[in-house]
């Protein structure tokens, strides 16, 4: 319930950036400025996850990782949006629904059969995806599948609030420094 409400806050504070990157996006690229995509979220459950759209409306429906040439699809306002990982704002919209929280394994898309093959096995698709997790301070774009989940069973073992208080400390360092963002 606290991240519920802390979201629904975060996303009054923040509605005029919510405006201004929207304005943004349609500018360069026209309507949509949202991107839906359907993820998986706890115990292996789908949800629509939203962020602002970074890339081209002809973009395939792939992790952008698998993109032949991923730099020709994005958008310029995308790049930045990217690197300071505000394409995931609309996250909160999520999170005020119960689909995210602000701390936990970040949602695999519809097709990852293998991360969450890894996840099940080692019972991290218990968690509700986050916003931001301890893998995502740890690696990011950088780092294998395996070591992905291994990082994600640690913190489900490692879970507590004073440790979900600095991951979001560190995430929030990390946006800064912007490190280990390859797309």
């Amino acid at each position: 319930m606290l991240n519920r409400l802390f979201a629904l806050f975060l996303f009054l504070i923040l509605f005029p950036l919510f405006i201004f990157i929207s304005f943004a996006i349609f500018l360069e690229d026209g309507f949509p400025f949202y991107f839906i995509q359907k993820r998986i979220g706890v115990n292996c459950s789908f949800f629509n996850i939203y962020k602002f759209r970074s890339m081209k409306r002809n973009t395939p429906n792939v992790p952008t990782h698998l993109l032949i040439n991923p730099d020709q699809y994005l958008l310029k306002i995308g790049k930045f949006l990217r690197k300071f990982s505000l394409d995931e704002l609309p996250n909160l919209i999520n999170i005020i629904k119960g689909e995210m929280v602000f701390v936990g394994p970040r949602p695999a898309l519809y097709n990852q059969e293998d991360l969450m093959a890894f996840r099940v096995a080692t019972g991290v698709s218990k968690l509700i995806p986050g916003i931001t997790g301890w893998a995502q301070i740890n690696g990011r774009d950088e780092i294998s599948i395996a070591k992905k989940v291994q990082l994600e069973q640690e913190y489900l073992v490692k879970k507590s609030f004073f440790f979900d208080i600095e991951i979001l400390i560190r995430t929030f360092f990390k946006v800064l420094a912007t490190k280990n963002v390859t797309h």
